[in-house]
């Protein structure tokens, strides 16, 4: 039942639902859900902002005028799909909660977890068959209550997420194919400008070919470090602005890398290919 932005009052039940594992510590005795004692169940936001470091098992703290001795910890889950802090949350009884807090038995929520080996519409369904009838709701009357899937809205943002990514990849496609024109034009340009010089190479039995795919390659690698570079320090700075925790992934830079000399092979091997074809005499007397 949620009371507030910070503290919600629960069961035992809510960490089966959810499921949400403890760090440290136990949940709630049955004596203290009954008791509707003042103990609480923290998340790593509240605990980083409170204690510092230090175990907060049996400490105790002040929330809304009340005096709570911390039982258990949770373990991190990060941010929420729309941008709320899961972990800024403090968990206590039920009954503590409506009796220190609310003043009243209403429940504002209730959290249904369902077997996978269920289809969540049936059961969608069913409770609001339950929910009608025991809130005595009948023949057209429209619901005083509303039922969220969250298998649904997880759906729905799989969805968007998968098409946002689909256009940043074919954004990236493109600028991909933008850069190594470039660097084709570039190799294009040194090819004309080098002619004679290649032709000298070529009369001595030099390889043209491999000479300027290394340099494309070289050209497109030098301008891939400067890109990861740039980007790791406009994440950098962007990540406090937005909240949201920064993590170097090895694997994805690397791959990025990659793509970059890939690119200088592809987009260098035509200038690359011109060039080896050249006549050396030609080649030569080219002013």
């Amino acid at each position: 039942m949620p009371t507030g932005r910070l503290y919600y009052g629960t069961t035992n039940a809510y960490f089966k639902v959810q499921p949400w594992p403890l760090e440290s510590g136990r949940t709630f005795t049955p004596a203290e859900e009954n008791a509707g004692k003042a103990v609480c169940i923290i998340g790593s936001t509240v605990k980083k902002n409170l204690f510092r470091g230090t175990d907060a098992l049996d400490k105790r703290f002040r929330i809304g005028g009340i005096s709570c001795d911390v039982i258990g910890t949770l373990t991190t889950r990060g941010q929420a799909g729309f941008g709320g802090d899961q972990d800024d949350v403090v968990i206590m009884p039920i009954k503590t909660v409506q009796r220190r807090f609310t003043g009243s038995t209403d429940i504002r929520m209730i959290l249904v977890g369902v077997d996978e080996n269920y289809s969540t519409v049936q059961v969608q369904t069913s409770l609001t068959s339950l929910l009608r009838e025991r809130r005595h709701i009948s023949g057209d009357k429209e619901d005083d209550f509303n039922i969220f899937d969250t298998k649904q809205i997880s759906d729905t943002l799989t969805g968007t997420t998968t098409l946002l990514t689909q256009i940043v990849a074919e954004v990236a496609a493109i600028n991909l194919v933008a850069g190594g024109i470039g660097i084709m034009n570039i190799m294009l340009v040194s090819v004309t400008e080098r002619t004679r010089e290649i032709g000298i190479r070529l009369a001595i039995g030099a390889v043209a070919l491999m000479q300027f795919l290394v340099e494309a390659v070289v050209l497109s690698c030098l301008g891939g470090i400067i890109g990861l570079v740039l980007a790791q320090l406009v994440i950098a700075a962007a990540t406090p602005l937005m909240q949201v925790p920064w993590t170097f992934d090895p694997q994805i830079n690397l791959f990025a890398f990659l793509i970059s000399a890939a690119i200088g092979v592809i987009f260098g091997y035509f200038p690359a290919r011109r060039a080896a074809n050249l006549n050396p005499i030609d080649a030569l007397r080219h002013e």
